[in-house]
């Protein structure tokens, strides 16, 4: 008998319920998230027949269900939450929700889809990369946000050094860990702001940096109110972001060092404008390809697929407002990065030619981008100038 199973999955107690062929519930109860509760699920569904499961959350809180499901060997498909709400919001209850009727939700997607993208055992590696891409995201994120504070606050005790420094790199961070205002920078003086930037090591053009500091200062002798505690939080703000400088370069090399191990990054890493921090992002979002059963399913999954809207004799496409934002942003962003290709380059100029935006070019390149990425990794073959054909 084949048994379509949907489970609600939360941090502490999932919901699961199971349909028969016919959608009569042969199972609804919930189901604590240890692996006692979950071994003796796995018994009552293996006495229920052919058993396909449903889960709305991939890793995370379903790490454990998912890993012991997987060890079990039954069939466990991915049926996102935006797809759960829909249909529900569809069904008889319209907007109530409860972790019961998500389950019979999920349940019944499974039993009535057969094009729900299946979640395959994942490998120490991926899991390793996704790990470490979650890591630099957070870390990239604060340390956005911090520089941002870091701008706002020089600015308003000090604009001309906020217009001389570029925060995005070592030396002018390194600077601001112990020279903020002009008074600071005067009593200096160009020999003691040199030696303070040589500690830094590796630091470029020390002396252009000194002299454009000292500049700013002889411009403006005023001290501003909040200038003493404004400084003080400079600093530390600075010798965070030298923090996470070096946190995010130890990642990047740990990311490098498993992609060397990986059996598809060689070949990613082959598409023009995919580099070592794409790379990983996309097989941390996309997994296998084997996932999608075309390139236009990887599309759709990015949210870079035309959307049709048709009613009567109205017919049109538009841009896709769902999808990864994550696996989106890998697509475009590794588009933008290609554009220095000859074949990137030619086709962009052709987008434009046809009247297309500089946002609409990229992502139409992009889109042509997954065809390509899609048939190398289906087919096991490095980029080559004719894969530029694929449709």
């Amino acid at each position: 008998m084949h048994i379509s199973v949907g489970i609600d999955i939360a941090k502490d107690v999932h919901w699961v319920t199971a349909l028969d062929a016919q959608g009569v519930v042969q199972l609804d109860h919930s189901l604590h998230n240890s692996p006692a509760a979950i071994a003796q699920l796995i018994d009552e569904l293996r006495l229920l027949g052919d058993v396909r499961i449903g889960l709305d959350v991939i890793g995370g809180i379903a790490g454990l269900a998912q890993a012991m499901f997987a060890q079990a060997g039954m069939v466990l498909l991915h049926v996102p939450g935006l797809t759960v709400n829909r249909a529900r919001q569809g069904s008889v209850g319209g907007e109530n929700k409860s972790d019961p009727r998500d389950a019979r939700t999920i349940a019944e997607q499974v039993r009535t889809r057969t094009d729900l993208r299946p979640i395959e055992p994942q490998t120490e590696i991926d899991l390793e990369i996704r790990l470490l891409v979650g890591r630099r995201q957070d870390l990239v994120m604060a340390q956005t946000q911090r520089l941002a504070r870091l701008h706002d606050l020089l600015v308003g005790i000090f604009p001309g050094l906020e217009r001389a420094l570029d925060f995005s790199t070592k030396g002018a961070l390194f600077l601001l860990t112990r020279f903020v205002t002009p008074a600071e920078l005067r009593a200096a003086g160009p020999q003691r702001i040199l030696r303070h930037l040589r500690t830094a090591g590796g630091v470029p053009h020390l002396q252009e940096l000194a002299d454009r500091a000292l500049a700013a200062a002889r411009e403006q002798t005023l001290s501003t109110p909040g200038e003493r505690m404004s400084a003080r939080l400079i600093k530390e703000l600075a010798l965070e972001a030298l923090a996470t400088r070096e946190r995010l370069g130890t990642l990047d090399r740990e990311l490098q060092a498993l992609l060397d191990n990986h059996p598809d990054a060689a070949l990613i890493r082959s598409l023009p404008g995919m580099g070592a921090v794409l790379t990983a992002e996309f097989i941390a979002e996309a997994g296998s390809v084997s996932r999608f059963r075309s390139p236009d399913a990887l599309a759709a999954a990015a949210g870079i697929a035309p959307v049709l809207r048709q009613s009567g004799k109205t017919r049109y496409l538009r841009r896709a407002l769902g999808g990864n934002r994550a696996l989106k942003r890998v697509f475009y962003q590794s588009a933008f990065c290609s554009l220095g290709h000859p074949l990137s380059r030619a086709f962009y100029d052709r987008k434009r030619r046809e009247g297309k935006r500089h946002h609409q070019a990229v992502i139409a390149l992009a889109r042509r981008r997954v065809n390509v990425l899609w048939a190398m990794l289906a087919h096991r073959q490095p980029f080559h100038a004719e894969l530029k054909n694929v449709a």
